[in-house]
């Protein structure tokens, strides 16, 4: 008898993400190691693993070699990630891939290092390893949300390089993606906002969310049968945050005027959305070099003749180059900048983050940091 339904999707969602993991260690590194290194461990013996996930039965040991990669899950104790790390746990070692854990401690609650500490031994039940907790302080910048994501992917990307990982897997599902969708409506911040979170992103590839096509009910329910032990962060349940008003208010409003499904027609918007942003950053990017003069600025007139998609990109593009961040830069920014091309009229220069100016002079765009 096979392991229940969750169980099997989530350690299918998993295996898929280690495999183009392992493959893309291989196209990439060839030349480090042997040819044969990634079929190798893919062809690997099964390893014996403990905790819930050992259900299944004693397995022989696979022998640690100096070339195993290592992939991290980041795991807050909740159940999406919890799932995450069981999977992990369990399909790793069929593949010769090494598993470890972070968990991150914000220290926004009362009680929240010695939640870490728990989190850490429930992960080393599972035999990860290595596996640590790190202690985050959480700045203001940008919102209390906004904050916190920035201090958590800052103390992932450390951990990452400290452990010399090949990945970091996140625990997103597919509501989650719902969410980021909305959200990114809401700000109205175009189309790469509601394309939602990528399979995989970061530097080279390094974060990958294996769940994004699982529903959050699926994640809980393997939990469950598996008797995983799983920590509800009462951040999750607060109205004060706009991604909990939005979980427990906004989208059951959404299904109750829509029907079922809006989860799942939002996903597929995000799919089909990033699809078309790829295509118009491809664009952009090739663009980009026709509308350079000699000396590497940018062409009033160039510019004008982009299609609006295309040029709104390459003055991204290049107010990012010049400084300016771009978590920072809102549609508002760019409309004024892109003015400066379609409705001149003598403007004065656009200050905008990061201490960048945008003007106009005879007939060129220049940017620069002031």
């Amino acid at each position: 008898m096979g392991p229940h339904p969750a169980v099997a999707a989530i350690r299918l969602a998993v295996r898929r993400v280690l495999h183009d993991v392992l493959t893309d260690l291989h196209r990439h590194a060839g030349h480090d190691r042997p040819a044969g290194t990634a079929r190798r461990a893919a062809h690997a013996a099964p390893a014996p693993l403990a905790g819930a996930a050992a259900a299944d039965g004693p397995r022989a040991a696979l022998p640690e070699r100096p070339d195993t990669p290592l992939v991290l899950v980041a795991c807050s104790g909740g159940a999406d990630s919890m799932a995450l790390a069981s999977a992990l746990a369990f399909e790793a070692r069929k593949l010769g891939v090494r598993a470890g854990a972070i968990t991150v401690d914000h220290n926004l609650q009362q009680g929240s290092a010695l939640r870490a500490a728990e989190v850490v031994t429930r992960l080393t039940a599972m035999d990860l390893d290595p596996v640590e907790a790190v202690a985050v302080h959480v700045g203001r910048e940008g919102g209390p949300e906004a904050a916190a994501r920035d201090a958590r992917y800052a103390a992932l990307d450390a951990a990452a390089e400290r452990h010399g990982a090949a990945a970091v897997l996140l625990g997103h599902t597919r509501d989650d993606q719902a969410e980021t969708v909305l959200l990114g409506l809401a700000r109205g911040s175009g189309i790469r906002s509601l394309s939602g979170m990528a399979d995989a992103s970061g530097p080279a590839s390094r974060y990958r969310r294996p769940f994004l096509r699982l529903d959050r009910q699926t994640v809980r329910k393997a939990c469950l049968v598996q008797s995983i032990p799983v920590w509800d962060d009462p951040h999750n349940t607060d109205p004060a945050y706009t991604r909990s008003r939005l979980r427990h208010e906004g989208l059951p409003a959404l299904e109750k005027a829509l029907g079922k499904g809006v989860v799942e027609a939002l996903a597929r918007t995000a799919q089909l959305s990033r699809d078309d942003a790829d295509a118009l950053d491809t664009w952009a990017a090739e663009a980009e070099q026709s509308v350079r003069d000699g000396d590497g600025g940018l062409t009033c007139a160039g510019l004008y003749a982009l299609p609006p998609a295309v040029r709104r990109r390459v003055l991204r593009r290049a107010l990012i180059e010049a400084g300016s961040p771009a978590g920072s830069l809102f549609a508002r920014h760019l409309e004024e900048v892109d003015r400066l091309i379609t409705g001149w009229r003598g403007q004065r220069a656009i200050n905008l983050p990061g201490r960048v100016e945008a003007t106009r002079q005879g007939g060129r765009l220049v940017i620069r940091q002031s």
